[in-house]
């Protein structure tokens, strides 16, 4: 049973003779990537006729129905978000930052943090949004001193009231954003710890002990806040997509993740589910009790019926694009991010085949594609270019290049760097096979290199084609920033993966080993 802050308590505070706790329900999401319209169980697009069968989740009409009952259950509650609203469907695409403004709006966010994808599009995109939002946005561990367009709005922390007390919340986004983004030359960022532990201390100075750490950095790295900085209550995480549930079979940890005093929470991805935190603090802002789980956003939650009508409304401009069925697939293509950010995957296999293909007449031999630019997997049947975009959403245009083989160890090294991490920079490749061996240390965990069914050469120059993202360094390859004879121009990669999948309908994913794992 939650205890609240009465007139009497608060009262005997006053005079110092008794102490009193004081109960928060954090409502949180994150990862929600333009997921505006219910998805799939494959994290896609879902049909109409699907959603009526009770078969899809999420969608920010079943969110504001979820919100709303939340509320209800707690009366003193608040709503922020991980970080990763932008970029994921043809909704970004066409309206940027806006339509995400406008739904969080609606229901009411109190904060969120910056995620690595609201830079895609540089800091205008990100800076119009929070001009949009009526809550603040946050960002501790990076100095925008020098940008204009983000140095006197984007603040590292708030404190809001909440209940009758003082809450802080601190923002927290990739320490790697700039290999991950694009947030132009005049951003710097910095190490999570030292970032939050100085917005605590300046918090607490304040007065403020209930401290609440928004971070779009992952589990991983979120476990490593909490054990190196004292003062954080809560984090509420984003970035891994990771599920925390005492429930479900799937989850990567439970909900909430103890490390020593702080709760750590996170509610996987694409609006699937709304985290639900029920926090306990005493009068000194520790926690004494932290109890919850994610709610699944499925069929028992009634969609908001203004709000489908809002998302039908602005999916109208999209229809003709994204229902244009453009091919054929035997059977399920899988995209799904554990696979594809740790082995082979047929996705992988198909993205990177269809890039190959397009540009083989011109001398190159092998392809590379990060894993962080496939978002989904495809179902069996018609294939539509509403579902092409989705697994290829960030409009990223093919690169062609030249390379000594010594340089594409190098990226091949740096693809599996962090495998245990889930990064997105694990490589999937055309034209080419290796193993690797995460027991060994980064940096020498690639072996057995095969291009043309040859040993790679170290000196030989090889003709590559990736994305344009990678090409100029994102995801760690910047080893291919300097490659010659370097054409970053090409056509866009989920055209080119659409008219593949057509010329060979229907067609049939595989996987063949080209990527072994010791």
């Amino acid at each position: 049973m939650k205890r609240f802050l009465t007139a009497g308590a608060m009262l005997a505070l006053t005079t110092g003779m008794a102490s009193a706790e004081y109960s928060l329900t954090i409502l949180h999401t994150n990862d929600f990537h333009a997921r505006f319209e219910p998805i799939s169980k494959y994290d896609s697009g879902c049909s109409a006729e699907d959603d009526a069968a009770g078969e899809c989740f999420g969608g920010s009409a079943r969110l504001v129905t979820a919100v709303a009952d939340a509320r209800a259950r707690s009366n003193n509650s608040i709503l922020v978000d991980g970080g990763d609203q932008f970029q994921g469907t043809l909704f970004y695409t066409y309206y940027k930052g806006a339509l995400a403004a406008e739904m969080m709006n609606k229901m009411g966010y109190d904060a969120m943090t910056v995620g690595n994808h609201e830079f895609d599009d540089g800091p205008e995109v990100l800076r119009g949004f929070m001009d949009a939002v009526e809550f603040p946005v946050l960002m501790s561990n990076a100095d925008v001193s020098a940008e204009p367009l983000l140095a006197d709005t984007l603040a590292k922390s708030v404190v809001i009231e909440r209940g009758g007390e003082k809450l802080g919340l601190i923002g927290l986004t990739p320490e790697d954003t700039d290999e991950l983004a694009s947030p132009g030359p005049n951003i710097t960022f910095s190490d999570p710890v030292a970032a939050v532990q100085g917005e605590v201390d300046k918090l607490m100075a304040e007065g403020v002990n209930k401290i609440i750490v928004l971070s779009h950095s992952g589990y991983n790295t979120d476990q490593r806040v909490a054990s190196e900085t004292t003062g954080v209550d809560v984090i509420v995480g984003g970035h891994s997509n990771t599920l925390l549930s005492n429930t479900s079979d799937r989850a990567a940890g439970p909900y909430p993740t103890m490390v020593g005093s702080t709760a750590i929470v996170q509610a996987y991805a694409y609006g699937k589910f709304l985290g639900e935190l029920n926090v306990t603090f005493d009068d000194d802002g520790i926690i004494t009790d932290a109890t919850g789980e994610p709610v699944i956003m499925d069929a028992a939650i009634t969609a908001d019926e203004a709000t489908v009508a809002r998302i039908s409304e602005a999916a109208a401009p999209l229809e003709e694009i994204r229902n244009k069925v453009v091919a054929e697939t035997a059977s399920e293509i899988v995209g799904v991010r554990d696979t594809c950010r740790a082995q082979e995957c047929a996705m992988g296999n198909l993205i990177t085949d269809a890039m190959l293909a397009r540009v083989k007449d011109q001398g190159i031999d092998v392809a590379i594609q990060n894993s962080g630019g496939i978002r989904a997997s495809i179902d069996a049947g018609e294939v539509t270019m509403g579902e092409v975009l989705t697994v290829l959403p960030f409009q990223n245009t093919l690169s062609t290049f030249q390379v000594t083989g010594s340089t594409l160890v190098a990226a091949l090294e740096n693809g599996v760097s962090q495998h245990e991490e889930g990064a997105g920079r694990f490589p999937q490749i055309s034209g080419m096979s290796f193993a690797f061996d995460v027991s060994q240390p980064a940096g020498s965990r690639v072996s057995d290199v095969m291009i043309g069914g040859a040993p790679v050469d170290p000196e030989k120059l090889y003709g590559v084609v990736s994305n344009n993202y990678v090409r100029n360094g994102g995801d760690g390859y910047d080893m291919f920033k300097d490659a010659q004879n370097a054409y970053d121009f090409g056509p866009d990669l989920a055209d080119v993966t659409a008219e593949f999948i057509a010329a060979n309908a229907p067609y049939e994913p595989y996987e063949d080993g080209r990527i072994t794992m010791k």
